[in-house]
């Protein structure tokens, strides 16, 4: 059986499951389509937390920017896991035990104030849309790659399953079709790297294999790639090589950014009480340890793999002559997302960073007239099973597990942004008496939308997957997580201190971001160059939402000690989230 065949049945397989799924739990009321009935255990939701929260960035994308940099983006692993930690420990049972649906609903009770949670819809819808763009990235590349058409036709039909299966399932669909979406990822990633690490190091376990000893030199497996890359002008992948005070604010960028996501906050809405609630959290952080102890060795391996295709004899030797090259480098040009262009005329492919003013004379002396080979860093760990010569069917396991990770936290992103509309812009403010079957209609239709407008805008990212949705964090960072921290631990931030703090925060992150990235994301829209010698005091816009946060909570506070402070029952409302009482069972208001 040809690859292209194994990979339609595999993948074809899991799109049925999902659909079946999502047809047996297909959601009725707006009970079940917002929080699924808050009937999930634990166990299904930790499953189902940790597929929505890892997604294409987590599973396409994470890897494939640490292969290409090194230690420098292990702040996405820092930053992400960190950020759940903070979520699972300050926000989610306080959330849970408020028991409303939405986290816009929460802001507008706390803050007594529709201003707020209208205020919170935009910043959810803004933080989310940016995120869903992310995810529509990944979709193209993986379906573009597997299915062999070009990353815009892969994009439509992945959106196109998207939209059937969350619109039609809502939350109850959604939850059980991520704990079917978490086993397929998690097998798709930890074999191949299995498979790869026993091939380079003899060791089994890829964590472990990334500090044995490559069984090809008998050197460390990471002493042997700093070596390898370090000949061909690139940084070495273990050492120190950017702004330290750009990397923390990064990571702090990620980590607050990751607890105020709303469409994780919401899974935490979904189980019965507030113990189930924490317990759901920790079951989360096991299942995303599994991939998140695999990612860096993934990376490292995957890097080494491509290099050693290139330069089968070391590198600055001979390298691969073009028309020789592997099946797997074939497969991807047909998508556009790898490309050769002979400088010199030689028919080889050369490989080395053209930007090294120390390698230039290497350069020269070998004749090549820059870098012939160019890799989108998304496809690495799609294409590093066919660059290390798995078998057929581990080459089918990745693809499925790819498209699993970008459309689980899709159906989630669109899950939160069709709530935030339906129950808390049309419901809360514009239609209060609406009937529930309009409501689920309405949450029907906002989805729908949302789905057109991310992969109108996925057609055009602002980056790889993975720095795509770092801007999504700094966006949720600088606005959502701030309101909700001074909403649960502080009684004396007010509704105007809090509206204000968000438009601050929001506005002063957006204007940054588009700066240098552009309007809509539109190429040539930007009035700044995105180079570190123009960012301000040397912060990146993927940085810049840990400072936004700053400047949400000061001018919060600030405006909430010049203003009234909270009536009285507000405050106790506060005391109540924090304290418990009795039982500990979600309030049902």
């Amino acid at each position: 059986m040809d690859q292209y065949t194994l990979n339609l049945l595999v993948v074809g397989a899991s799109f049925a499951l999902y659909i079946g799924i999502a047809v047996w739990a297909r959601a009725g009321t707006t009970s079940e389509f917002y929080a699924a009935g808050r009937g999930v255990h634990p166990v299904t939701n930790g499953m189902a937390t940790a597929a929505d929260w890892m997604s294409a960035a987590s599973f396409i994308s994470m890897a494939g920017l640490i292969a290409f940099t090194g230690y420098d983006n292990s702040s996405f692993l820092m930053g992400w896991t960190g950020g759940y930690v903070l979520l699972a420990l300050l926000l989610a049972p306080y959330l849970r035990k408020f028991g409303k649906f939405t986290v816009p609903e929460f802001i507008g009770d706390r803050f007594y104030s529709p201003t707020a949670r209208l205020v919170a819809v935009a910043c959810l819808i803004i933080a989310s849309i940016t995120y869903v763009i992310g995810q529509m990235t990944g979709v193209g590349v993986a379906f573009s790659r597997f299915l062999e058409v070009d990353n815009e036709l892969g994009l439509f039909i992945g959106a196109g399953i998207v939209f059937f299966y969350a619109v039609l399932g809502g939350m109850k669909g959604v939850t059980y079709t991520q704990v079917a979406q978490y086993c397929v990822l998690i097998m798709a990633y930890t074999v191949p790297a299995i498979f790869i690490s026993l091939q380079l190091t003899g060791v089994a376990l890829p964590p472990l294999g990334l500090f044995a000893d490559h069984a090809a030199s008998g050197v460390p497996l990471l002493e042997k790639l700093d070596l390898v890359i370090s000949d061909l002008g690139f940084n070495s992948y273990t050492g120190h090589h950017t702004n330290t005070f750009n990397m923390v604010l990064f990571t702090l960028s990620l980590m607050i950014g990751t607890a105020g996501l709303p469409h994780v906050i919401i899974r935490f809405f979904t189980v019965p009480k507030v113990a189930d609630a924490r317990w759901s959290a920790g079951w989360a952080l096991v299942f995303i340890a599994l991939l998140y102890l695999t990612a860096p060795a993934v990376g490292a391996m995957a890097r080494l793999n491509l290099v050693d295709t290139i330069y089968p004899n070391g590198p600055t030797r001979d390298s691969l002559v073009y028309a020789e090259r592997p099946d797997w480098m074939k497969n991807w040009e047909v998508t556009g997302l790898l490309k050769f262009e002979d400088k010199n005329g030689d028919g080889k492919i050369q490989y080395y960073n053209d930007k090294s003013d120390s390698f230039a004379s290497t350069a020269t002396a070998n004749g090549w007239k820059g870098s012939e080979l160019n890799v989108n860093r998304d496809i690495l760990v799609l294409a590093n099973p066919e660059i290390a010569q798995l078998p057929g069917w581990v080459i089918a396991l990745v693809a499925a597990g790819g498209l699993a990770a970008a459309l689980s936290t899709a159906a989630g992103l669109l899950l939160a942004i069709s709530s935030a509309v339906s129950h808390d812009l049309i419901k809360g403010a514009l239609n209060p008496k609406i009937s529930e079957k309009g409501e689920l209609m309405a949450a029907r239709v906002a989805m729908a939308v949302a789905i057109a407008v991310a992969t109108y805008l996925g057609l055009n990212p602002p980056g790889f997957a993975a720095q795509t949705v770092a801007l999504a964090f700094g966006l949720a960072a600088a606005s959502i997580f701030p309101a909700l921290m001074m909403g649960i631990f502080s009684k004396r931030v007010n509704n105007i201190g809090a509206v204000l703090g968000m438009l601050s925060g929001l506005i002063f992150t957006l204007v940054y971001i588009f700066s240098y990235k552009g309007w809509l994301f539109i190429p040539g829209t930007n009035f700044l160059a995105d180079t570190p010698e123009n960012w301000i005091l040397g912060i990146s816009p993927l940085s810049i939402g840990a400072v936004g946060a700053v400047i949400n909570f000061a001018v919060a506070i600030t405006v909430s000690r010049m203003t009234e402070e909270p009536p009285e029952e507000i405050q106790e409302l506060v005391e109540s989230i924090r304290v418990p009482r009795g039982a500990g069972a979600a309030t049902t208001h």
